[in-house]
C-alpha cells in the first residue's frame, strides 16, 4: 500500500531532486542536452522544485466558458492563440482547424493580405514572422517571381519553421497519437464498451430531439422514480440489449457515463454543426438567398430566424433552416451585423447573395435604411422580393381598413369572437348548441354523413399579420351561425351584467341583418379565392415565376367574380336569410343610407348599393392592392424572367430579353465573354430544348431545371442553367422561417423557458432539418466528439 502511495506521489520533478550532500545552488546544475548537435544551443535552466511534505490546499480556478461561435473567420480579426486561457488554447486550435479551409495560406478580405494558418495556430507571445501572423503579407509583386517567390522561400525545406508548424497541425488532429493516449492505452474490450455507451447516448439524444422532447429530468438520482427522458430511454435500451445493459448508467465508470448536461450539449452542437456543414456542402459554389423573420420565444426574447434558399447540384430547389439568432433590438443595422456574422462564420459570402425575402416591416424593406438596402449597398444583386403571402394579407387588411362597410363588419366579427372566447362556459354552450344543430341537420337531411363530416369547430380571431386568419374566422361564423345566435339569446336572458347583455343584444341585431349576412358571404367568396393562393405560396419548392402565374390566375378569378358573381351571391344570401328568418329588403326600392339625405331624388336603389358600393368596390380595391405591392425594379426583373418560362410550349421564349435579363440584373455573373457564349447557346437551346418533346409538356421553371439535369444538358447549356438557378433563387415567401418559430414554441415551451441560446439554436437546427439529421452517421459524431476536446476515455 505504501509503495502505491509512493508511486502516485511521483512527478516529473521528483526524478530531478537533489541527493543528500549536494549543494543547492543553481550554479552546480548543468543543462540537459536532448540532442547532440554541432551548434551550441542555450537551453534555459529549470530550477529544482522541492515537493512540500503532506497534503496542500488546492486553490480552485474558475474557468471561462469557451464558445467557438465567438471566433472570427477573418485572420485580421482573430485573437492570437496565446491570449486565450491556457486550458482553452488547444480547444481554440481544434476549432480553427475544424473550420477550415485547411490550406496553409489564408486570405483576409478586409485587409487584402495573406496569413499563414499553421503559424497562427502555434504562434507564441512573440511571433517570429509578423508578416504572416499579425500584419499580413500584401506585397503581391513578390509572389509570382519564379524561384524567388516569397511564399516558396518562406516554406523552405523539410525542417523549416513553416513545415514544422504544418506537422504540428497534423499531429494535433491525430488524436490517437497524443501522448496521454499512448501512455494510457486501453484494452479493446474497454474501447468497445466506451464506444457502445456513447453510441447509445447519441442515438437517444437524436431521437428525443427529433420528437421535440426534453432530455433532462428534475431529479436524475438513482432513487428517483422519473430520472428524465434521456436516462429513462437509455434504461429501456438496456432492458432490450444485454451488451448495452452491461455498459451504461450505474455499470459505467463514474467519469464516463455520458449523461451529464455538458455531454448532451456537446452532442447537440456536433449534430447541429454537421447539419450546417451538409447545407453548406449542398450550396457549394451556388448563389443563395436569405429569408429572415423575427419573433419572441417563451422567455420573451426576440429571435431572428435565418433560412437559406438555393438550388442544389441535382437541380432541386431547397429552403434550409440555418440558424436562429437572439437580437437585443430589431434595428436594421443590428440585424445586418448578426446575419453577416452568421454567414461569415460558415464561409458564406455576401457577394454570393442573390435575393432577400422579408415581410413588410419598415426596418426590413426600407428603401434607404432598411435591411434590404444595407445588403444592396454591399451586393447590388441581392434583390428584395416582398413575401407573397404577407403581400396578400396586407392587401386584405388594406381593403378592410379603407372600405367602411368591410371595416364595420370585421369590427363586429372581432366583438362576436371575443364574447364567445372570453368564457369557458360560453365556449361549452357553443359546442352544445353546435352539436344540436348538426343533429338537427342530419335528421332533416340537410347534412350528409361520412368519415370526417360534421366536425365541430371553434371560432378564430382575425389577426392583422396571421395568414388566412380572416378566412378561418369567416368560415367559423358561417358554420356556427345558428349555434352562435342560440348562445347569444341565452346570454341576453341570463347575462351576468347589463354591459354584457347590451353587447350581446347589439351583436344579435348585427348578425340578423341582411347587410351582415351579405358581407359575410361576399368576404367568404373573395377570401376563399385568396386563401388557396396563400396556401400554395407557402410551399418550399415554389419558384417566383409560378407564384406570379398564380397571382395572375387569382386576379382573373376575382375579375370573373366581379362580372358574373353578384346575382349568384345575392340568391345565396337570400336563401340563408330565409333559413334564419332574417328580413330581406326590397332590392328595387330607393336606398337610404346613414350618409344620404331623405330628400335626395336620385335613382340609387338597394340593389345598386349592394352591387356597386359594396360588391364591386370591395373586389376593385382588392385587385388594386394586389397590383401595387411590387416596386418597378422587382416587376421588371420578374417580367424578364418570364422569358424562360416553359409554360405553353415556351410561348414566352425570347433570346433578346433573356440577354437583357442577364446583362442588366446579373452583370456580376455574366461577363462580356459569357454574354457572347450565352447568345450562341440560346440559338442551339431554341432547337434542342424548346422544340424537344420532353420539355414541351413542362409548366414550371423548376421542372425545366430538373429536366436539364436529368438529360445531361447542363454542361452544354451551362450559362442558361446558371441563369435559371438565379431566377429560382429569388424568394417567394417567409413561410419556412414562420415554421421555425412554430418549432421554437415546441422546443422552448413555458416549462423550458430557461433554455440557453446556444442550446436552443442547436436543438432547432437538429429538429427542423430532420432529413439531414437522420442521415448523419453515428461514428462520425463519435469522431467529432473525440476531437472536440481532450478525453481520457478512448473510443478507437
Amino acid at each position: 500500500m505504501e509503495d502505491q502511495e509512493r508511486k502516485r506521489a511521483k512527478t516529473i520533478f521528483s526524478f530531478f531532486k537533489k541527493k543528500s550532500g549536494e549543494e543547492t545552488s543553481n550554479s552546480s546544475l548543468k543543462p540537459l542536452s536532448l540532442v547532440e548537435t554541432s551548434t551550441s544551443v542555450d537551453i534555459p535552466m529549470i530550477p529544482m522544485v522541492v515537493e512540500p511534505q503532506g497534503p496542500q490546499p488546492q486553490t480552485k480556478v474558475s474557468r471561462i466558458h469557451f464558445d467557438e461561435n465567438e471566433l472570427d473567420r477573418d485572420p485580421t480579426l482573430r485573437i492570437p492563440i496565446w491570449k486565450h486561457p491556457d486550458y482553452n488554447q488547444d480547444e481554440v486550435r481544434r476549432a480553427y482547424i475544424k473550420w477550415g479551409p485547411n490550406q496553409p495560406i489564408l486570405y483576409s478580405i478586409s485587409k487584402d493580405a495573406a496569413f499563414f494558418f499553421p503559424f497562427f495556430v502555434f504562434q507564441g507571445h512573440e511571433p517570429l514572422h509578423l508578416a504572416f501572423t499579425v500584419d499580413g503579407f500584401s506585397s503581391w509583386k513578390r509572389v509570382n517571381n519564379g524561384v524567388k517567390c516569397v511564399f516558396l522561400s518562406h516554406m523552405g525545406g523539410l525542417v523549416s519553421t513553416h513545415n514544422n508548424a504544418v506537422r504540428n497541425v497534423e499531429a494535433l488532429k491525430n488524436i490517437s497519437m497524443h501522448i496521454d493516449k499512448v501512455m494510457n492505452v486501453q484494452s479493446s474490450e474497454e474501447i468497445k464498451k466506451n464506444h457502445l455507451r456513447l453510441n447509445a447516448t447519441i442515438d437517444n439524444v437524436q431521437w428525443l430531439t427529433l420528437q421535440g422532447c426534453a432530455l433532462r429530468g428534475r431529479d436524475e438520482s438513482v432513487m428517483s422514480k422519473n430520472r428524465g427522458n434521456l436516462i429513462e430511454m437509455i434504461s429501456l435500451m438496456a432492458k432490450l440489449n444485454v451488451e448495452i445493459n452491461d455498459t451504461v448508467l450505474e455499470k459505467a465508470p463514474g467519469n464516463a457515463k455520458y449523461t451529464s448536461p455538458m455531454i448532451q450539449k456537446d452532442i447537440f452542437h456536433i449534430l447541429a454543426t454537421k447539419v450546417r456543414e451538409k447545407i453548406c456542402e449542398e450550396i457549394g459554389n451556388e448563389k443563395f438567398c436569405i429569408l429572415v423573420d423575427e419573433a419572441k420565444d417563451a422567455s420573451n426574447k426576440e429571435h431572428m430566424a435565418i433560412v437559406l434558399r438555393f438550388v442544389d447540384v441535382q437541380g432541386f430547389l431547397q429552403e434550409r433552416f440555418f440558424e436562429i439568432v437572439h437580437v437585443k433590438d430589431t434595428t436594421s443595422l443590428t440585424l445586418k451585423k448578426k446575419i453577416s456574422k452568421v454567414l461569415t462564420r460558415h464561409n458564406l459570402h455576401i457577394r454570393d447573395l442573390r435575393g432577400q425575402g422579408y415581410d413588410g416591416a419598415s426596418n426590413m424593406c426600407g428603401a434607404f435604411n432598411g435591411l434590404q438596402a444595407l445588403f444592396r449597398n454591399e451586393c447590388e444583386y441581392a434583390y428584395y422580393v416582398h413575401c407573397f403571402p404577407h403581400h396578400l394579407q396586407l392587401a386584405l387588411v388594406a381593403t378592410a381598413e379603407d372600405e367602411i362597410s368591410i371595416w364595420k363588419f370585421f369590427s363586429k366579427v372581432t366583438c362576436i369572437v371575443n364574447l364567445i372566447s372570453a368564457s369557458p362556459k360560453r365556449h361549452t354552450e357553443l359546442r352544445s348548441a353546435q352539436a344540436l344543430e348538426i343533429e338537427r341537420g342530419i335528421t332533416s337531411g340537410e347534412r350528409e354523413t361520412g368519415k370526417g363530416a360534421n366536425q365541430m369547430g371553434t371560432l378564430h380571431r382575425p389577426g392583422t399579420t396571421r395568414w388566412s386568419s380572416h378566412f378561418e374566422s369567416i368560415c367559423g361564423l358561417i358554420d356556427m351561425y345558428g349555434a352562435i345566435i342560440s348562445v347569444f339569446e341565452c346570454m341576453v336572458n341570463e347575462g351576468s351584467s347589463n354591459t354584457i347583455r347590451g353587447e350581446v343584444g347589439g351583436s344579435i341585431m348585427a348578425m340578423q341583418s341582411f347587410d351582415f349576412i351579405f358581407i359575410l358571404h361576399l368576404m367568404h367568396k373573395i377570401m376563399g379565392i385568396m386563401d388557396m393562393l396563400c396556401r400554395v405560396l407557402q410551399h418550399k419548392s415554389l419558384d417566383t415565376l409560378n407564384a406570379m402565374n398564380l397571382v395572375s390566375a387569382t386576379k382573373s378569378l376575382l375579375q370573373t367574380l366581379r362580372v358574373n358573381g353578384f346575382d349568384y351571391l345575392l340568391d345565396h344570401v337570400k336563401s340563408v336569410c330565409m333559413k334564419f328568418d332574417v328580413n330581406i329588403p326590397d332590392m328595387s326600392t330607393q336606398y337610404k343610407g346613414a350618409r344620404r339625405s331623405c330628400q335626395q331624388n336620385d335613382n340609387i336603389t338597394i340593389d345598386h348599393h349592394y352591387h356597386m358600393d359594396i360588391f364591386n368596390a370591395t373586389i376593385d380595391h382588392q385587385l388594386e392592392e394586389l397590383h401595387s405591392r411590387f416596386n418597378e425594379e422587382t416587376m421588371e426583373l420578374l417580367m424578364l424572367s418570364f422569358t424562360l418560362d416553359p409554360r405553353d410550349n415556351f410561348k414566352s421564349f425570347n433570346p433578346d430579353r433573356i440577354c437583357l435579363l442577364s446583362e442588366k440584373f446579373y452583370a456580376a455573373d455574366f461577363d462580356r465573354q459569357d454574354m457572347h457564349y450565352l447568345k450562341c447557346q440560346l440559338g442551339h437551346y431554341q432547337f434542342h430544348v424548346v422544340r424537344h418533346e420532353r420539355f414541351q409538356s413542362m409548366s414550371t421553371i423548376l421542372e425545366l431545371c430538373r429536366g436539364l439535369v436529368e438529360t445531361n444538358k447542363t454542361k452544354s447549356y451551362n450559362l442558361i442553367d446558371r441563369l435559371i438557378h438565379l431566377i429560382l433563387t429569388l424568394p417567394v415567401s417567409t413561410a419556412t422561417s414562420e415554421r421555425a418559430f412554430l418549432a421554437m414554441k415546441l422546443v422552448k415551451s413555458t416549462l423550458r423557458d430557461k433554455m440557453e441560446d446556444e442550446y436552443l439554436i442547436d436543438s432547432l437546427v437538429v429538429y427542423i432539418e430532420r432529413e439531414i439529421t437522420e442521415a448523419i452517421d453515428t461514428d462520425s459524431v463519435i469522431d467529432a466528439f473525440c476531437s472536440r476536446k481532450d478525453r481520457r476515455v478512448q473510443f478507437h
